[in-house]
């Protein structure tokens, strides 16, 4: 559920319920005003009934037969009214009702006094003798007889119930079309309006958030290089518009735009230092390329000179110590130039898709010699031989730039060469695997230690167990940076499974062509 949603959803959850709400208020003010109407037009009327007949209990003594009717007369003219004569117990004496009561029938006495009593009440609840519940209005009224005696106690109640007026089919129709249909027009106008208002403010309130949000996706998409632009620099850098909000969301922009502003400068600083690296790296190699290459031939030329003197055995020693670190140092210089053209944004890869066994084929039969000299068996595509010569679709085909992938080749194989003991094989495979191609190098060396697998490939790493392999040209840790880079060219992977003691695995996926 998106954040608009919401906002209106709980918009017109709000609309709603505030009109039930207020619809329960105005049901509910209504009813107390009748039950407020109906108490004080029944106490007007006891009122009235006291004051012209003041002593209630000497007529009813007096006409026994004749005081229930002359209290039906006395509420002739009031609907849904019953007159009722009590004892000071709240015991009926006389009623106005039709309906015969039992004999010493008693009604609630504490609604009674309530109705009399000196606190002025918006109205009593009491019982109706009739209907025998407790939902009437009641009002009360207290009756001393007119004798002389000491105290001034209560001998009985006049006691009147009311009820609200009932309409007839005629007055229920006319009450719900100039209630209920309003009332129902009313709901449905504050539901739509809720309803319009929810659209209008989830509008209102959510446009910034979406501009931020596909801000943050384009950045996310495209990356800072895309916004070229620096901020001041058009109307909206970053496709985001000045604003002089000062809400949160006001503030949350300026605030994703600063932050846009600083990553963009300084992701721009990362660059022109990156470039500065990779020129500096360039130019530096090619500066010394040519110095220790002439350093090589002169130490080269001393070495055969040296070579019938026995008495210049010990020069030639280190004459040949010297000779072995300029090697190094040239195939160092060498391999820091072409992991910086590697590394250039611009290069390029010259692919052509081929089948990558004989890649390995070349690749074997170039550190055959090698290989036979240190006792160690080397063998090219040992899964070919199980695939038929018809069966096309499991030639592993890949676009690659053939001097690079076969240097990435190399590397590994010299590696595994450089640690391999007598009687060891060194494997050279390629297989399809669904849309992909594998190609394996794998050797039955001592193996690489579990600490130094997670940084193989990371640039000048180099193990510092006896067991790992010189990770690089030379042993200064970038052959196998150069063939990750050489990979990840190729839109592929690096995986490397060993242990020690287990030989060593390097499995190098590319996507495949041709399936």
């Amino acid at each position: 559920m998106t954040v608009r949603l919401k906002i209106a959803l709980t918009i017109f959850l709000t609309g709603l319920l505030t009109a039930v709400g207020v619809l329960a208020t105005v049901v509910f003010a209504f009813q107390r005003f009748e039950h407020e109407a109906t108490y004080y037009r029944a106490s007007a009327f006891l009122e009235r009934v006291v004051a012209r007949h003041s002593d209630m209990f000497a007529m009813q003594e007096r006409f026994q037969e004749d005081f229930n009717g002359f209290l039906g007369n006395l509420v002739l003219f009031e609907p849904d009214t019953q007159l009722y004569l009590l004892d000071s117990q709240g015991t009926v004496i006389a009623s106005s009702s039709e309906t015969p009561l039992p004999k010493g029938f008693k009604v609630a006495l504490q609604p009674v006094l309530e109705a009399v009593g000196p606190e002025p009440m918006p109205y009593v609840m009491g019982d109706d003798p009739e209907r025998m519940d407790a939902t009437a209005v009641i009002a009360a009224r207290a009756l001393r007889r007119t004798v002389i005696r000491n105290g001034l106690g209560v001998d009985g109640y006049l006691y009147v119930v009311s009820h609200k007026a009932t309409l007839s089919q005629g007055g229920l129709a006319v009450l719900h079309s100039t209630f209920a249909k309003p009332t129902l027009f009313l709901i449905l106008a504050v539901v739509a309006l809720s309803t319009l208002l929810a659209a209008w403010v989830t509008a209102a309130v959510t446009r910034p958030l979406q501009q931020l949000t596909a801000t943050v996706a384009a950045v996310t998409r495209q990356g800072l290089e895309d916004f070229s632009a620096a901020p001041g620099a058009g109307a909206a850098p970053f496709g985001l518009a000045p604003t002089s909000a000062q809400d949160e969301f006001g503030q949350l922009s300026q605030g994703i735009r600063g932050m846009l502003a600083t990553l963009h400068s300084q992701w721009s600083m990362l660059r022109r230092l990156d470039h500065f690296r990779r020129e500096g790296v360039s130019n530096l190699s090619h500066d010394l390329r040519s110095p220790l290459t002439a350093t090589a031939a002169c130490l080269e030329t001393l070495e055969g000179r040296w070579a019938s003197h026995t008495e210049r055995s010990a020069d030639r020693q280190l004459v040949e110590v010297a000779l072995r670190n300029t090697r190094n140092a040239a195939r160092l210089v060498q391999s820091l130039g072409d992991l910086a053209q590697l590394d250039e944004p611009e290069f390029k890869l010259k692919t052509e898709v081929m089948d990558v066994s004989e890649l390995l084929d070349d690749v074997a039969l170039r550190f055959t010699e090698r290989a036979a000299r240190q006792g160690v068996g080397i063998q090219a595509c040992p899964s070919a031989a199980d695939v038929s010569l018809d069966d096309s679709a499991s030639v592993p085909l890949a676009a690659v730039d053939v001097e690079l992938f076969e240097r990435a080749l190399a590397n590994l194989v010299d590696n595994a060469l450089k640690v391999c003991p007598v009687g060891a094989t060194v494997s050279l495979d390629a297989v399809r695997v669904g849309h992909e191609v594998q190609v394996t190098v794998s050797d039955t060396g001592p193996g690489i230690a579990s600490a130094d697998l997670p940084h193989l490939f990371d640039r000048f790493y180099q193990s510092r167990h006896n067991v790992a392999p010189a990770t690089g040209e030379g042993g200064k840790g970038l052959g196998l940076a150069i063939v990750k880079r050489i990979v990840e060219l190729h839109d592929g992977r690096v995986q490397v499974d060993s242990a020690p003691g287990a030989g060593t695995r390097v499995t190098l996926t590319l996507p495949g062509m041709g399936f």
